[in-house]
């Protein structure tokens, strides 16, 4: 990929605050200056690509929210990047009503609607503003890029599409349709900014199955609608693709319901396990006081403090990825370079400052002058090196207290050997029982993983005794009443169950999916060392896209909506292994598989993978939903 989709989106976005004119590069004059008005979602796509500084070179005087009150601004041209709903639309025709700006150029992030743009057209009738409403467009940009590769279909009102939402036991039919669509509608504009068609394939009786059906319809249908397609000559990237499509795998969060409660290892996704992280956003609350308040007290009131964590951060991008102790080494050693230089600089002051006084020592100076002045020009950078390691020091210590106070390497070790099926150095009923080790919730998460991956389920008398244990240990059992009942599902052989439930197929081959966990050296929490295992989606992405032949894929369905007549076929056109390849997870997905698909293509010389899915949750986030379906 020439460019990646995190370019493309932040190219759609500068176009767009440019009136929809490509910036000019070189152009000296001051931009226009504008106000932009946005609502949460458009904020949501904004602020992981552009910062308050880029959208105040880009002429941005004021970011508001379309539904706070705002003060008529006359002389000022404003941008509107909003979705098309009934009270933004509301919201819109008020202003034009109040004439609050000078001229409007909407955009709308995903398409409108002919009734609302009429709507629209009706109110500026009214309030005779028809000449001000300078441009009206579909911005197709309805997804939120957080990674050169990675991408979420939404912040806001995200339950609506959540792992609990597609599979509530009591869904209809129409409700299912809604969330389908509103997923399509994401990944639809997804490949209107990638300027590519892909092609798609998806497991079969599952949600990712619906997802692809309408996905492959809607596309068809703005290919054959000639004069309105999106995916024209000029939209396509000038051509990057035109002899290699992508390949989209459409996969269901059922396939793997471990994994998004696994502890885990590396930097980002420790990150996004135990802290509060957000939309490439960290947010620490720093104790003030050492002294702990006793337990029943309230505790103090805590700062907090947000970082962004962003593509511009070298050391989160090198360290993202890497094992929790190496990137506290990496820490270490960035601290240690910067007193060097620091120290540097101070030496060289001292000397300038000693011997400026002597005559003599004038001829001395000249070298010094040289070595000082590239010792300040280096200060920016110095202090930027400082702020980041600042920054990483004080997430990588809070990191470091929720593994060291709940124990998190034993689990991450302990889970790794259930997954892989190696026997266990302490019995999980220990474990469970020790009150040192980890939350309810990681007792829980422990255990869930052990009974999702079992291929013998624990006898009656035994579950009971884990109950037992783990109600003991403060657990709620909702969410191992959801995952017995899924479970379940996955036994009942050849009948697919209803769509709330995947396939019985893909269920069955869980146990085989699992034994090929890691494998851990552990020697104290100090170094843990990782071995490269493929994780079930990674596996299913392997298989398609180098055209592998596995009883696992091959059943997966094959769309390409290029083709006229679609045809529900397994049997690829396309037999050559595909360089470009987007793997969807239909019912939310987390950074250990993003992590797990990175370093599997980083092997793959000249291969690219982009990992996509409806929401990213994290382990307790998801234990949430899994709790609340295990209340029905």
């Amino acid at each position: 990929m020439a460019a990646s989709i995190r370019e493309k989106q932040t190219v759609a976005l500068k176009r767009m605050l440019n009136f929809n004119v490509p910036p000019v590069k070189n152009s000296t004059g001051e931009p226009v200056w504008k106000v932009l008005i946005y609502d949460r979602f458009g904020q949501d796509i904004i602020s992981p690509l552009l910062s308050v500084k880029e959208l105040r070179d880009m002429g941005i005087t004021l970011h508001l929210l379309l539904h706070s009150d705002r003060d008529p601004i006359p002389d000022v041209p404003a941008i509107y990047f909003v979705m098309p709903t009934e009270e933004n639309v509301d919201r819109l025709c008020q202003d034009l009503r109040n004439q609050l700006y000078e001229s409007y150029y909407l955009n709308f992030i995903s398409a409108i609607s002919r009734s609302k743009l009429e709507d629209i057209a009706n109110a500026a009738l009214g309030a005779s503003a028809v000449t001000q409403v300078a441009k009206v467009f579909d911005q197709y940009l309805n997804f939120i890029t957080l990674e050169d590769d990675m991408f979420v279909l939404c912040n806001q009102n995200k339950e609506l599409v959540s792992y609990r939402a597609i599979n509530r036991p009591d869904i209809t039919d129409t409700e299912m349709e809604t969330i389908m669509d509103t997923i399509v509608d994401s990944l639809f504009c997804f490949f209107v900014t990638l300027g590519a068609i892909p092609i798609i394939r998806c497991s079969r009786g599952t949600a990712a199955e619906m997802v692809a059906v309408k996905l492959d319809k809607k596309l068809r249908e703005n290919l054959r609608d000639a004069r309105n397609s999106l995916f024209t000559g000029d939209t396509l990237g000038a051509g990057q693709f035109s002899f290699q499509r992508p390949l989209l795998v459409l996969v269901d969060r059922n396939i793997d319901l471990a994994t998004p409660l696994h502890h885990t290892w590396t930097y980002q996704a420790l990150v996004h396990d135990v802290l509060d992280f957000h939309l490439n956003r960290v947010i620490l609350e720093e104790s003030s006081g050492l002294e702990s308040s006793p337990a029943g007290a309230r505790p103090k009131k805590k700062n907090k403090k947000s970082y962004d964590l962003t593509a511009a951060d070298k050391f989160w991008q090198k360290h993202k990825g890497s094992p929790f102790p190496e990137v506290a080494e990496s820490v270490q050693q960035e601290l240690e370079s910067y007193r060097a230089q620091e120290d540097e600089v101070k030496r060289l002051k001292s000397i300038m400052g000693l011997e400026g006084e002597d005559e003599g020592a004038i001829s001395m100076l000249s070298d010094n002058t040289a070595k000082l002045t590239s010792a300040v020009s280096s200060l920016p950078e110095l202090l930027e090196k400082k702020r980041l390691i600042d920054l990483h020091t004080n997430v990588a210590t809070a990191v470091l207290e929720h593994i060291k106070t709940r124990k998190l390497d034993v689990y991450f070790e302990c889970e790794e050997k259930i997954m892989s099926k190696s026997t266990l150095d302490k019995s999980l009923l220990d474990m469970i029982s020790d009150p040192d080790a980890g939350t309810a919730e990681d007792k829980m998460r422990l255990f869930l993983i052990y009974y999702i991956s079992s291929v013998q389920l624990p006898s009656e008398a035994d579950l009971e005794q884990y109950k037992k244990a783990l109600t003991d240990a403060g657990c709620n059992l909702n969410p191992l009443n959801y995952i017995k009942q899924w479970k379940a599902f996955a036994k009942m052989a050849s009948t697919p169950a209803t769509y709330g439930n995947s396939a019985a197929k893909s269920l069955g081959l869980f146990s085989r999916v699992m034994n090929t966990g890691s494998q851990f050296v552990m020697e104290g929490v100090k170094n843990l060392v990782l071995k490269q295992q493929n994780l079930p989606v990674t596996r299913i992405l392997d298989n398609l896209m180098e055209m592998k032949s596995n009883p696992e894929t091959d059943e997966y369905r094959y769309f390409d909506p290029k083709m006229l007549r679609g045809s529900d076929s397994s049997i690829p056109r396309n037999k050559n292994p595909f360089q470009e390849a987007i793997v969807f997870v239909v019912g939310g997905g987390n950074y250990i598989e993003y992590q797990n698909l990175i370093d599997y293509i980083k092997g793959k010389q000249g291969k690219h993978v982009l990992y996509g899915c409806s929401e990213l949750f994290n382990a307790a986030q998801f234990l949430k939903q899994l709790s609340q379906l295990g209340l029905k």
